[in-house]
């Protein structure tokens, strides 16, 4: 019975690796280049509009305040 209870967190590992392994034949994921998908840091964001969550639109030239303002994007993993 011990020798039971030994192999089966071997079993789940082993079957672990293979589930992780690499699949030669599935096709091959290009890299994205990121530097291409919007401003940078520091740069003049463009002009924008959008709405939150209660309907309400906010645009660039609504949230300034005297010292400018900070856009910060969260991606949620909770999706």
């Amino acid at each position: 019975m011990k020798l039971l209870n030994v192999s089966w967190p071997a079993v789940v590992l082993i079957a672990g690796l293979f589930v992780q392994a690499p699949n030669p034949q599935s096709p091959q994921r290009q890299p994205i280049d990121v530097s291409k998908l919007g401003p940078r840091a520091g740069q003049r964001v463009p002009d924008f509009s959008l709405k939150d969550q209660a309907g309400k639109t906010w645009t660039l030239q609504s949230i300034m305040g005297p010292k400018g303002a900070m856009l910060v994007f969260v991606r949620s993993a909770d999706w």
